[in-house]
């Protein structure tokens, strides 16, 4: 019998970004915090909000116009219309669609912001929106139109419109009018109140929701790319004393040395071995190491970037109920969550360029110490006829190398909009959308890699002149023999290529972790 798993709770409790993956994949229920003391604080800002309403008190975006059309003042009897307004005109947002996952992280990401009690939002808009999560309500989000600053205003544009009955949801797998499953929930569409639209919309959540996700990938792959290192080690006929831990010890970057630890334990480095070919293998194994441990020393600075954001309240105005505040600022602003994404994926594509590398090695007989050409298992009278590896290493350096051209910083591109109001934007989500490309490139990458590695460890096994696998390595290369066939005649290995992502998008090996 499983234990049933903890719910997640959206309010006064940090989120963490293992929590936002596990709900983005559906794998743990909500709550929303429901104590009256809680209940009441959310309440107080919005009673709040509506007092000044009352005696006429100029808030931004409540009663002025937004960005640089804040110097225009609403008439009370306009108020009420003014967050359609904001939503409405938003809806511009082109490209393609998030995708189911990554709508969910949006979700979570805009409710644990709002769930500070500094908005000025009803608890009725957090239960709504924690509904949405809980019944897989999905908002139907293009993913381009946001500078990052001043919020993710267009994207967002769409949760609180579908949170208005408008625009349309992913619901039980069919595109529907978001109008059709409010009626069909038994649910009221919210009419938002003055501020609501702009606290849904003025914030930080598209970025912050894809950056959680793409930090979890590059944690995965991180030690997916220390296990084909491995491999290819062994496939490479590899100097395994590169990796000795009284090396490390002279350079001791925690993360270098946690990579080569990693390494020792799948090589099994402590056992005995046989005598050395050289002494020197090339930069791909020998630095593997140097080159992964810049990516382990830089997850724990980019969770405190992401985590900070993802538990923050992001819009503006803050409202201060218990000192009957409102404070004008910019915390819409995404530049850590810019410079986090720029930051990773670059680190991301450094470790595409490293195993393209490794992989490069593998199919040529000039370095790859004794394998077949192209790494083919064809015997000697159809070798002539058959090219093994040969396409997947082109099409893994045209992966690569997308990669590497992806890494421009986003965060630099800086682009004055709203008639200069927003001179100065961060360009956060567009980071965090190249991030995730530059991650899905360096997948099929380490898909092709692994994949190859696997044969060349086959291959040496054929020849007779391998060494009995490391227990670890052991039982991956027994685990993949299961789906991946060795390449003895040529054949179209696109199917296995995409499952092999497949796996690699579920986290389906147990790596070092």
């Amino acid at each position: 019998m499983t234990t049933p798993l903890e719910p997640i709770t959206f309010g006064e409790r940090p989120l963490r970004i293992e929590d936002v993956l596990a709900l983005a994949n559906r794998q743990v229920p909500t709550r929303l915090q429901d104590d009256a003391a809680y209940r009441q604080r959310i309440a107080k800002g919005a009673q709040f909000l509506d007092s000044l309403l009352d005696k006429e008190g100029v808030i931004y975006g409540v009663t002025t116009g937004y960005g640089d059309s804040c110097v225009v003042a609403v008439p009370l009897e306009h108020v009420e219309a003014l967050p359609r307004h904001l939503y409405t005109f938003h809806g511009c947002g082109l490209g393609k669609l998030l995708d189911a996952q990554a709508t969910r992280a949006v979700l979570a990401a805009r409710l644990q912001s709002l769930c500070h009690g500094v908005s000025g939002v009803r608890v009725e808009l957090l239960e709504r929106l924690h509904a949405f999560l809980e019944n897989d309500v999905l908002p139907l989000i293009p993913e381009e139109g946001s500078v990052g600053a001043s919020g993710d205003l267009t994207p967002l544009s769409y949760v609180a419109a579908t949170l208005s009955g408008e625009r349309e949801v992913l619901f039980r797998g069919e595109r529907r009018p978001a109008a059709d499953v409010h009626r069909e929930l038994g649910w009221e569409p919210l009419v938002l109140r003055p501020k609501e639209a702009l606290a849904l919309m003025n914030g930080t959540a598209v970025m912050t929701g894809l950056a959680c996700l793409a930090f979890a990938r590059a944690d995965y792959l991180l030690q997916l790319a220390t296990r084909i290192t491995a491999l290819n080690v062994v496939a490479l006929q590899g100097n395994p004393e590169h990796f000795d831990e009284r090396l490390f010890a002279a350079k001791p970057h925690p993360g270098q040395m946690q990579v080569a630890a990693w390494l020792r334990k799948d090589l099994a480095i402590d056992a005995p071995t046989a005598p050395l070919h050289r002494l020197q293998d090339r930069y791909s194994l020998r630095c593997a190491p140097h080159v992964l441990g810049v990516l382990a020393d830089s997850l724990n600075w980019l969770r405190s970037f992401i985590e900070i954001e993802l538990n923050s309240a992001n819009d503006n105005p803050i409202i201060d109920a218990e000192e009957e505040r409102v404070l004008h600022g910019g915390h819409f602003y995404g530049g850590h969550i810019a410079f986090a994404m720029d930051s990773l994926k670059t680190l991301v594509a450094n470790v595409a360029d490293l195993l393209d590398r490794q992989l490069a090695l593998l199919v040529d007989v000039r370095y790859n110490h004794g394998l077949p050409s192209n790494l083919s298992g064809a015997p000697a009278d159809r070798a002539m006829i058959n090219h093994g590896f040969k396409a997947v290493q082109i099409g893994t350096s045209a992966w690569t190398a997308e990669a590497l051209k992806n890494t421009m910083p986003a965060s630099v591109f800086s682009r004055s909009t709203e008639c200069h109001n927003q001179d100065k934007v961060s360009m956060g989500t567009i980071a965090a959308r190249d991030a995730i490309r530059v991650l899905e490139l360096t997948e099929q990458v380490a898909a092709a890699t692994l994949l190859a590695a696997n044969q060349g460890v086959w291959l040496r096994a054929q020849a007779g002149d391998a060494r009995p696998l490391p227990p670890a390595l052991a039982a991956m290369h027994a685990e993949l023999a299961q789906d991946f066939a060795p390449v003895i005649e040529d054949r179209a290995l696109e199917g296995e290529l995409r499952l092999c992502l497949q796996r690699i998008a579920a986290q389906h090996w147990r790596l070092h972790a």
